[in-house]
């Protein structure tokens, strides 16, 4: 006796298309999943990117803040207590005070005088994370009595910015004229972002107007 045909019900997928449906779900959910992670990804990368850019900012501003404070340094007024004004160290006949290396107190901190001998440049041989009392670099302010806005809270300098003056002749045409050597000085300063680790150094060469 033959049995009738029966016939699926409408609207039902034979077995083998419901597999294949679940695999194709699958493969849009990884495809999604792996978007996503990529999307996140950039976006955090971005978010670094931005704050580097800011915080190299910040330190780069603490250069330049310290660069102008060694210039007030050389050219006074000089308003912080001393026992000797440093600021008439800085003539053309005064040149005891720049010492070999940098000086590390007194009216010499951070006063340097190169060896011609050494290949490496001075400023490049400075520990200018030393903040100790004898420190071969001088602490933005510690001369000049001025202030500066640093420490571990907001975005701002995790520490004050620091500077050395090196004593370097003066190469400017005509400056031979009177028979003597000029002098002028190179400023190079570091300035710190809201992470220690994070650092601008600057340089530029300063004329004193007179003396």
């Amino acid at each position: 006796m033959k049995l009738p045909r029966v016939s699926p019900l409408p609207g039902s997928a034979p077995a083998a298309e419901r597999g294949v449906t679940l695999i194709v779900v699958l493969l849009i959910l990884v495809v999604v999943t792996v978007l996503g992670i990529g999307g996140a990804q950039i976006a955090l990368l971005g978010e670094r990117s931005t704050r580097y850019d800011r915080d190299y900012l910040v330190a780069t501003q603490a250069a330049e803040a310290a660069l102008m404070d060694a210039e007030f340094d050389i050219r006074g007024p000089n308003s912080a207590a001393s026992d000797v004004q440093r600021v008439d160290q800085f003539t053309q006949a005064n040149l005891g005070v720049f010492l070999p290396g940098c000086g590390t107190s007194g009216k010499s901190r951070g006063l340097c005088e190169a060896n011609p001998d050494t290949v490496k440049p001075l400023w490049a041989s400075v520990d200018f994370l030393d903040d100790s009392a004898n420190a071969p670099s001088v602490e933005f302010g510690e001369f000049t009595g001025r202030s500066f806005d640093a420490g571990t809270s907001g975005v701002r300098p995790e520490r004050a910015p620091r500077y050395i003056i090196e004593l370097i002749e003066d190469a400017t045409p005509g400056g031979r004229a009177s028979g003597t050597t000029p002098r002028m000085y190179r400023i190079t300063a570091i300035g710190f972002g809201p992470r220690t680790d994070i650092q601008v150094v600057m340089q530029i060469a300063f004329r004193k107007e007179k003396g």
